[in-house]
Order: structure tokens, then sequence, then C-alpha cells
């Protein structure tokens, strides 16, 4: 992905390199350190006659966030494959979060040029449930891979290297002809058949085509009206392009740039139902926040509608606060062009709003946003007024959940106050981290998705802002539920100075499924009470439920999974509404605690790539870690092990992988669900984290 950008960096002799670690996305030096990317990196750049908006986005489940938040801005998606390991792991977890964003896709099958590449259709079709649409037959293979012929157009794109230092800029392409190896021929033209076949099952519009103009020959099918039909079928997400190639030297990397413009969407072929009741004015999501040491907060914007210029007051709905930007500026990695205006369609980088987070909406003025409410209004004459706002603010970056924690210490008490503002800095650019304070021992608690995940933010600290900090050991982020239906009752009764506040709370909790990754809590009101209490009262009520949700009974970790009824909140004149948050967080808390609680573990899903030879240790490792075996698939001269296993037997598992298989094994980790404890595993839990093993 980030090899796409490079075409635009003139000033380069030779072409950036992942290996080399020197590649224009990944600009950090943990990245360069490790050959990893870690944060999503947006690049603008212009490919014949199309502006083409690039962020490439990491691979490793950690920092899965960067992937989500890209996806949400963007109009289509390159999804990249190893030829030679098909569909893996973490592929799954962004195919799904692609799919969620009902994102069209064109997939590129590189490193075929690896003696072990293969044409991973059919891993595609199976494991991702889509339907490959194959656009190219690759030309020779493993060190013989010289090129690819497009089933389209029946032409050959050949790179013929004159030394290592040929950078694949340059291709010849030429018409196949009876001079060309039979076999090949005869390759060609079946897949163009089958190509030609599949997408009439697939469009309507070609399947007529074919049937009225070109029954006796389909093969005589206009290139032209083929990939228009293609185009149709990615837009309607009835079929995934398949294009080939190896991005070490470029071969078929100006076709899959072609490709971009040719198969996925403009920005105006995407429909958001919001932004149309915006019409010319300005409409932005904020989707990344960065910290610059000299210009401040850094804030990448995707402008839905109308022109973003520099020195603009825009307002925040999210916020309701108008803030005035005082630069603008074009992307490129971590090197900015700064520019006059920028129009609807494009990523942003603004500088000046202090403000601002990621998943908010920006417009030009508190005045255009009354004006699309108004327009939504009309849309919908069953719409409620007191809903307006909210049906025209864009939906946000979906956050996930941490799944490990840790403390987090200065090297002195005279480093705190600096450690919290990097820290603040740290969770503004990385919504996926979150700190909080312990109640009891007053430590301050770092969150994250993972140990790379918190072994990075660690390592930033250090480098970028130079406090040595101290993590405490990385424990799991456990949840918990309740195992019963419970219903309670309280009165609180208090007399603050000469005002009396009184209020009285009936609720009833009951547990739901609890089968998946975001079992969410929920809350409800019977409909008498729904039409009894204020909005600010209601929002007190909702408060104190929502306090009880992060704090669960048995060990303070959050709930998930549980149902609220509030069936009655009687509240005398003079109450505050914080006096109506703290009784019902009380009556939730009696409610919980007769509910019976159940703590629930996060449970991975494993992928190991391991020989023969050390397939029985690994096994007998993962028998040790309570592991589940789910499946032992042949990939080449390997073994690919699926497993689930819990999250909290996983700790340190790389180095004991690496020890076992003498380091001939790589393996990957994603968030399954999250399962109950069994009752012996629950009690160890309980006494190791009350002191008492």
């Amino acid at each position: 992905r980030c090899r796409l950008s490079c075409h635009v960096k003139r000033h380069y002799s030779l072409l950036p390199d992942v290996d080399d670690g020197d590649t224009v996305t990944d600009f950090m030096a943990q990245e360069r350190e490790r050959g990893i990317t870690i944060q999503s990196a947006a690049v603008t750049f212009d490919w014949k006659s199309h502006r083409i908006n690039l962020i490439d986005t990491p691979g490793h489940v950690d920092f899965t966030l960067e992937v989500e938040r890209a996806l949400r801005v963007l109009d289509g998606a390159v999804a990249v494959f190893d030829a030679s390991a098909g569909v893996e792991a973490q592929t799954l977890t962004v195919w799904r979060q692609a799919e969620k964003h009902h994102i069209p896709c064109v997939c590129f099958l590189n490193k075929m040029d690896k003696p072990a590449a293969n044409f991973c259709i059919e891993s595609i079709r199976q494991k991702l449930k889509a339907n490959p649409v194959l656009l190219q037959i690759p030309v020779g293979s493993g060190k013989n891979f010289t090129g690819v012929v497009d089933l389209l157009t029946s032409q050959k794109l050949m790179w013929k290297m004159k030394s290592m230092r040929d950078d694949g800029r340059v291709f010849e392409v030429k018409a196949l002809d009876r001079s060309d190896d039979p076999d090949l021929l005869q390759v060609v033209s079946d897949a163009r058949t089958a190509l030609i076949e599949q997408v009439a099952d697939l469009d309507d519009e070609f399947a007529e085509l074919l049937l009225t103009d070109f029954s006796e020959n389909f093969d005589a099918i206009p290139s032209n009206k083929l990939q228009e039909a293609v185009r149709r079928v990615t837009l309607a997400r009835k079929g995934v392009p398949v294009l080939c190639g190896s991005s070490l030297r470029n071969k078929g990397v100006q076709p899959l740039l072609d490709a971009i413009p040719a198969y996925l969407p403009a920005p105006n072929e995407r429909h958001h139902d919001v932004v149309r009741w915006y019409k010319d004015d300005l409409c932005a999501l904020a989707f990344k926040v960065l910290h610059d040491k000299q210009r401040g907060p850094l804030v990448f914007l995707r402008i839905y509608s109308g022109t973003l210029k520099p020195q603009m007051a825009l307002h925040n709905i999210n916020r309701n606060s108008t803030e005035r930007m005082s630069r603008l500026l074009v992307p490129f990695a971590d090197q900015h062009v700064e520019i006059p205006s920028m129009t609807a369609g494009n990523i942003a980088l603004t500088v000046g709003l202090k403000q601002t987070v990621t998943g908010d909406t920006i417009v030009s003025s508190k005045a255009s946003a009354a004006a699309a409410a108004r327009r939504a209004q009309n849309d919908s004459e069953a719409g409620k007024r007191s809903r307006e706002c909210a049906s025209v603010i864009l939906s946000g970056v979906e956050v996930p959940d941490p799944v490990f924690f840790c403390t987090i210490e200065p090297p002195s008490m005279s480093k705190q106050a600096d450690l919290e503002s990097v820290l603040n800095c740290l969770q503004r650019e990385d919504p996926s981290l979150k700190v909080r304070v312990d109640p009891d021992s007053g430590q301050t608690i770092l969150c994250g998705m993972g140990e790379l995940h918190i072994e990075i933010i660690h390592d930033r600290i250090r480098r970028e802002h130079g406090i040595e900090t101290h993590l405490g050991p990385l424990q799991v982020a456990y949840r918990e539920t309740i195992l019963h239906e419970a219903s309670a009752s309280d009165t609180l009764d208090r007399t603050v100075g000469e005002r009396r506040h009184v209020v009285t709370v009936e609720l009833a909790v009951r547990p739901v499924d609890v089968a998946s990754v975001g079992g969410s809590c929920e809350l409800a009101f019977t409909e008498e009470l729904e039409g009894q209490l204020s909005a600010e009262m209601k929002e007190a009520v909702e408060n104190g439920v929502h306090s009880s949700f992060l704090q669960g009974p048995l060990l303070g970790y959050p709930l998930q999974s549980v149902s609220t009824l509030m069936q009655r909140v009687t509240i005398e004149p003079g109450t505050s509404p914080a006096m109506v948050s703290a009784c019902v967080s009380r009556c939730m808390l009696k409610a919980l605690r007769l509910a019976g609680g159940q703590v629930l573990e996060p449970v991975m899903l494993l992928e190991v790539t391991v020989g023969d030879d050390h397939l029985s240790s690994v096994l007998g490792d993962l028998a040790q870690r309570r592991g589940t075996v789910r499946d032992i698939q042949s990939r080449h001269d390997n073994k690919v092990l699926l497993a689930t296993v819990p999250l909290a037997e996983m700790m340190g598992y790389s180095t004991v992988l690496r020890t076992l298989t003498s380091g001939n094994a790589t393996f990957s980790l994603e968030l399954d669900t999250y399962e109950a404890m069994n009752p012996q595993e629950q009690n160890t839990l309980l006494k190791r984290l009350s002191g008492l093993l």
C-alpha cells in the first residue's frame, strides 16, 4: 500500500522500499525500526487525470482503530494480499470493517515473484465470502514472474528488469498474438470467457447487451463495455476485481493505480444522506488528530460538501463551539503543503482547531447546521424536532474497547504534570488509548489494545517527550456481566444547607446475550416514566446508570450485556440532578449484586504458521494455555494452526513461540469474543486480585 504513494516523491533517485525502512508513509522511527505500519498516513497525489487521496493503514490488530477511522472516511479500498499466504487472520478483521462501512474493494495479490506464490482466488472466495472477479493472469511464476495479461483488453504487460536498480517505471504493452505461448493463450481465452460469463451473471445490463448484440460471439464484446460492467458490479459490491503483481519492483503497480479510478467510486458516487441536506455548505468529519510541537493540534478532515479555506471560522456541532482555522494543508505523510482552498471529496489537514477531536462534525456555521436540520425535517414528516440536531451530525468513528492495562509512573513526582499532559495529547491522537486514575491507589492506569500498542506508547513518551516512565505488569481487561434478573428500589433523602433533596428509584436488570465482542449494555424507560421525566432529569438518570455500567459489582470491571429498565423515578421539587444520579447509581449497585456476578474474559483467535517438525510442540504449548484448536490447514510446506485462546494465557507468547520453533514460526492474534470464565478460574482470579494469593 505504501508503495502506491511513491510515484509522486520526485526528489528520490530510487523509490523508497519497505525492506530498507525508508517508505514515505512509514515515517515514524518505530515503524522504520520494526518494518511495520503503526499509524495511518495520508498522501494526496495525481494519477493521470485523477486526484487520489491514499491512506496507508496498519495490518496489526493492536492498531485496528487506524483502519477503522480510515475506512470511515474513504470511498474505496485496495486490499493487499501476500500471494504466498492468501487470506490471513488479520485480513478477516480488516475485511469485516470494510463490509461494515459498505466500502467497494479491489484486491491486489502482491509478491507474485515469491517461490511459493499462488493465485489465492479460492482463499478469497471461501474465507472472505467474497466474489472475486479475476481481471489479470500472471505471466510466469516465482522468480520468472515478468508481467500480467489484462483479460479485458487481451494485452500483455511486461516488465523487463535490466538491473537490480530498475524500479519498474517502464513496462511494455503489446497485444497477444499467435507467436505467444500456446498454453498461455489457452489459459487467457478460458479466463476471459469465465470473466464475461461471471459479469453477465452479476450485471443485468451487461447480460442484455451480450444477448442482443454479441450472442454469436461473446468474445467480440468491446473491452470498454466489459470494464463499465465490472465497475457497476464493484460499486454494487456484488464482486471484487482481482489484480496481481509484485510491488518490490513495481510490477503490476501501474495497472493497479489505473484500477482505482476505473472501478472504485468517485466522491459523488457515494451517497451520504446527511451530506445532501447541507447542499453547497461546508460539511466535514474530523477523523484523526496529530500533535505538532510548533503548530499544535493538526486535525485531518474529510470534506463531504462545500469548500474549506484558511482563516475560516468553523462550527463544531458535537462540541457546540466555533473555532478559527489558521492554515490549510494538503497531507503528504509527514510533509505538508499549504494551499488556498480545498473542495468536497478531499482529505484536508487543518491548523488551529484546538477543541476538535476524532469523530466531530465540522460545518461552516450554526446557521448552516440549522438550515440542514430544516431540510432534514422537511424530508421526514414523522421526525421529531428534538432530534433535528442529531440528524445532521455525521456518524463518528467507532472506537474499540481496550483489552490490556497497566500502571504507568513518572521517574519523579516533579514529572507527574508533564506526564499527564503528554497522556492527554496521546489520547486525543489515539482514542483507543484510555487513561484513568485508580480511585484506591491513586495510580495512573494505561489501557490499550495489546502488548505492542502499550509498548509503542511507552516508547513514544520516552522518545518524543523525553520522559522515562515505568510500566507496571501488563494485566487483562476483563469484563463482568450478571447471571439472573433482579429488581431493586432505593430512596435518597438528604439535606444540603437549606435545600432538601428527595428521590426514589425502582429499576430492574437482566442479562442479555454475551456471545459477542461488543455486547453493549442497554437502558430503557417504561412508557409512563418516559413522559414524566424532564430532559434534565432523564439525563441525570442516564448518567447514574451509565456510571454503574463502567464498574461491575465483582471486581470493578466494565459491565457487558446487561439490560436495565427504569420502572419508577419520583423526584421531590428542589432535588438536584446530581442527587438523582447518585440515587440511581446506588440502586443499580443493589440490583447488580442481587443478580449475581460473572467475570468474562477476552478470548483471542490465534493463527500460527509453523513447519511440520515443530507442530507438536506448538500444540502441546497451546493445551497448557487453555487453547482450543479449531483447524489445522496446509500452506505449501507449512501448517497453519487456527485456535482460540484466552488472552490472559498469551502473555509473552512471541518469545515462547520463538524458542519452541527456533524462530521458524509466525503468529497473529485478533479478539474473537468474551466468554464466561469457569468457576475454578474465576475463583483463582478473585483471590489473586484480592491479594490472597
